[in-house]
């Protein structure tokens, strides 16, 4: 279902270090490196707790029933994966009665405010997600949507309207919705945030918005059997090896584009998985992205003609849409673009792929990786998630850093706790 072409990246088969994927993929297998506490997201999508997903999609259902507004609560990732899946998979301008909105990433008083606003005389029910519950962004925001659920529901029916996904036994959230009787599920021990979104993280949530995640788990599990090879063969490992091959060749950024708005947030979620993945011990990639034809009009100029081997791209390129519409005649022909009257927009945003990655990389000298997606559903969504993971794992072996610990994200945490006056920092 992801096909990776490397016809337009300026690489020689001899670049890609075979032999390393080969022991890399050894070090994975058998769970014996850096981080292997943090591998249960491999054998997840067979693994998950059955009995756990059942009573989600219950629970889902009698909550779908009751409200309008889903305010999900959460960073990092304990919000990017669910934002991205519902995007890509349900589209921007849905029809399900479900409105997912999202809280939590962002302190912007504004933003808060105008959310609380919003909220006001609506259906809305939460679902905050944190391991420990004492994150600052989502746990302020948190403290201010449940006031306000109980202040409109009253407190009792807030107990059905609130579920918490947090850890199995212990930390703060866990203790406040035993103690309030809030639902909870549970956030796996050995799976890190931003792997988690095939977990409660973001499963229940997709839930309640209506969508199909019996296919997401089709789509992982697909994935995890086709994506089982120990060498170049394996698409995931092809695109880690190539990503690192441009990486030692001196390239400092990598672009993710996609050419479908609704495809925006996965952006995001790649941005997060590589960048907290790698960037550590100076070393690492700069995940940028761009979304085309639309950045073409911004950021076009700059990939054209700037600076050259700092960057290089990866094009996702959608072999099947959703839906699809042709151009139609116009008698006047005022715009000059009755020669595309009769093809369809997919046809012609193809055609565009086609156009700039011949100008990026012909006239602009820019390596592309292309990445071929069969489709743009809810199975695919599935199956690049464990794609993607799988190739951040390779890749950031290969770079000789441990991909699954974030260090560095803890050092504004406490410089901005020392500012705000934390009892015990100093």
């Amino acid at each position: 279902m992801i096909k990776v072409n490397l016809d337009h990246s300026s690489l020689k088969t001899v670049e890609l270090d075979n032999n390393k994927v080969k022991q890399i993929h050894e070090i994975i297998k058998t769970k014996s490196g850096a981080g292997n506490d943090f591998l249960g997201w491999i054998e997840w999508p067979e693994a998950f707790n059955k009995n756990e997903y059942d009573q989600m999609k219950k629970v889902a259902n009698s909550l779908r029933s009751k409200i309008d507004i889903l305010v999900t609560i959460g960073i990092g990732g304990s919000y990017l994966g669910i934002r991205a899946a519902d995007e890509m998979i349900r589209g921007l301008n849905h029809s399900d009665k479900i409105k997912i909105i999202y809280s939590g990433h962002t302190m912007s008083s504004t933003y808060v405010a105008q959310l609380s606003e919003y909220l006001k005389g609506k259906k809305f029910g939460i679902c905050v997600i944190s391991k420990s519950g004492t994150t600052t962004e989502p746990g302020i925001a948190f403290r201010t949507l449940e006031k306000q659920l109980i202040e409109q529901s009253g407190i009792e029916k807030a107990k059905e309207l609130i579920v918490a996904i947090t850890d199995g036994s212990r930390g703060a959230l866990k203790t406040l919705a035993n103690k309030k009787g809030y639902l909870t599920f549970t956030i796996p021990n050995d799976i890190g945030g931003r792997f988690s979104v095939l977990t409660p993280v973001g499963i229940f949530p997709l839930l309640v918005a209506g969508i199909n995640t019996d296919n997401i788990f089709k789509g992982a599990i697909k994935a995890k059997n086709n994506l089982v090879q120990n060498d170049l063969t394996n698409q995931a490992y092809k695109y880690a090896a190539a990503r690192n091959a441009l990486y030692n060749q001196g390239y400092k950024a990598e672009a993710l584009v996609t050419y479908e708005l609704q495809m925006q947030y996965i952006n995001e979620w790649w941005k997060q998985l590589f960048g907290e993945s790698e960037g550590k011990e100076g070393k690492g990639l700069f995940p940028t992205s761009m979304v085309f034809s639309t950045d073409l009009h911004s950021m076009g100029q700059w990939v054209q003609e700037g600076p050259r081997k700092v960057v290089f791209e990866t094009i996702i390129k959608i072999q099947n849409p959703v839906g699809n519409l042709s151009v139609e005649l116009d008698q006047d022909n005022y715009d000059g673009l009755n020669f595309l009257a009769g093809k369809s927009f997919h046809e012609i945003n193809s055609v565009a792929i086609e156009g700039v990655i011949d100008a990026h990389v012909n006239a602009g000298k820019m390596p592309n990786i292309i990445l071929e997606f069969e489709k743009m559903d809810d199975e695919q969504f599935g199956y690049l998630v464990y794609f993607f993971e799988l190739a951040v794992a390779m890749s950031g072996y290969m770079m000789g850093i441990n991909p699954f610990d974030q260090p560095g994200v803890e050092v504004y945490k406490q410089n901005m706790f020392k500012l705000l006056g934390k009892p015990g920092i100093k």
